[in-house]
């Protein structure tokens, strides 16, 4: 498929889907959802992609929705281009490859929720997040009133809620929101460093991994450790674990297939 509000490329295992709409600075309107939609379930299926870094390139990540195209709606129509939006932003939480935000410049409204549903994300020193939707007499509605909570806790996401601030990288850190912060010049280098080494490791057992642990948000602790048994018994009919743990034992390298 031809893209026009994003670009992919393929690096050694890695997929990188850059959101391209730089006059609008990534503003996310409904073909950019659509296309990205598409192309994580390309990605998806495609055997070569062993992790997945989103970014908005060096100088935004993404300022939030595009205001002028929403401003009309409806409530009938607001209410089905945020079923675009959650419909986009599950496939790439749900995506069972490794996913790695790499935010620079802003990350506002729905781009910190992007953010939020990857699984790992980098931040450039000179990032800036936000979920000002108050301020425009509404209220985050990509997952940010559910994924924040989960991550930073329930005070954090009410202050950012409410108030509407945007925050630093440094206070992302703080509250456990971003996993590393770096120079501007560094967050491809550092996101593609650890997707690399992410796409390394058995792709099954990362399947499963990241299936549990998503499944701890929302689910009991009891439940949660009952989805997590099965999954790790059902990995002893894979070969890779046969082969890792072989390779383990007998002091050599693995020769992982993804079986």
């Amino acid at each position: 498929m031809a893209y026009e509000t994003i670009i992919v490329t393929k690096e050694e295992g890695v997929a990188i889907l850059q959101m391209n709409r730089p006059k609008a600075m990534n503003a996310v309107n409904a073909q950019l959802l659509e296309e990205t939609y598409v192309a994580l379930d390309e990605l998806e299926k495609d055997p070569e992609v062993k992790a997945i870094i989103v970014t908005g390139g060096e100088k935004v990540f993404a300022a939030g929705a595009d205001i002028k195209a929403v401003m009309g709606y409806t409530a009938f129509e607001a209410r089905n281009f945020i079923d675009l939006v959650h419909r986009t932003i599950f496939k790439l939480e749900d995506n069972w490859k490794p996913t790695i935000a790499a935010v620079c410049g802003f990350a506002l409204g729905g781009g910190t929720e992007l953010a939020l549903a990857c699984d790992i994300r980098v931040a450039a020193e000179n990032a800036t997040f936000g979920l000002p939707e108050i301020n425009l007499g509404i209220y985050p509605g990509g997952g940010g009133t559910q994924r924040l909570p989960r991550i930073v806790g329930l005070g954090y996401a009410k202050e950012l809620i409410f108030t509407g601030d945007f925050f630093d990288a440094k206070k992302a850190k703080e509250m456990g929101m971003v996993n590393y912060v770096v120079p501007a010049d560094q967050v491809m280098e550092t996101a593609m460093k650890l997707a690399k080494k992410l796409a390394k490791k058995p792709p099954l057992a990362m399947k499963l991994a990241k299936s549990a642990v998503n499944n701890s948000m929302n689910t009991d602790i009891k439940t949660g450790c009952r989805l997590e048994q099965e999954g790790w018994a059902m990995l002893f009919a894979s070969e890779d674990q046969k082969e890792c743990m072989g390779a383990f034992a007998e002091g050599r390298k693995a020769t992982i297939k993804g079986k």
